[in-house]
């Protein structure tokens, strides 16, 4: 009983601080070129599905190092891909489906989302990963790379549930963590890359 009181003590500890740090930083401001992208997409959304077109401009705003790849894609393989993904409320289900897609991943599928949902989604990339990493919300991955589904859903949930706390979206809480990573890479001069400080904690924090 004592462990398990202390396990959970220390995993409200970590919320709160998490919950302090976006507070504080908290950014509701979206970029003129990633407004003008995700309004773009809203013509897609109603679409049901996204053109070869569409899909590189997210790729392009995501990494575009993978055009190439994105663009190998037919134009019937990204509208039964992308159709697909915006048809299911299946998360899972959602994320296979744009994960047939050559060129896209987990960073690349969560882009897109994103771009078409802001409200719901934001994009898993290094600099937020590593941040709640540090933050001992997440305990896998420190490196914040090669990304497998389950730590998209745990990420979600941490989006989700600091989205409703603060009553913005689940995109201004992942931009605020990115700004957050950004400035504080800045100030202690260490490349992106560079591995983070390994800790430990008693348990995964689970979304409510």
């Amino acid at each position: 009983m004592v462990r398990g009181e202390a396990r959970d003590g220390a995993a409200r500890s970590f919320v709160k601080r998490l919950e302090s740090l976006v507070r504080k930083h908290l950014s509701v401001e979206e970029d003129a070129t990633t407004g003008l992208l995700s309004t773009r997409l809203q013509v897609a959304k109603r679409r049901g599905y996204l053109t070869p077109l569409e899909l590189e401009a997210v790729c392009r705003w995501k990494s575009a190092r993978a055009i190439q790849r994105v663009r190998e894609n037919t134009r019937h393989r990204v509208r039964a891909a992308t159709g697909a993904a915006l048809a299911s409320r299946n998360e899972q289900r959602r994320l296979e489906a744009l994960l047939q897609l050559r060129g896209v991943g987990i960073p690349m599928a969560s882009a897109l989302l994103t771009l078409v949902e802001p409200k719901k989604y934001g994009v898993i990339d290094i600099r937020v990963w590593q941040l709640l990493y540090t933050l001992r919300m997440v305990v896998e991955n420190p490196k914040g790379t090669q990304f497998h589904p389950g730590h998209w859903h745990q990420f979600l949930a941490i989006l989700r549930r600091l989205a409703s706390k603060f009553s913005v979206t689940a995109r201004d809480i992942e931009r605020t963590l990115f700004d957050v990573h950004k400035a504080r890479q800045r100030r202690q001069k260490k490349r992106l890359y560079e591995p983070v400080p390994t800790v430990t904690t008693p348990r995964r924090i689970r979304g409510r």
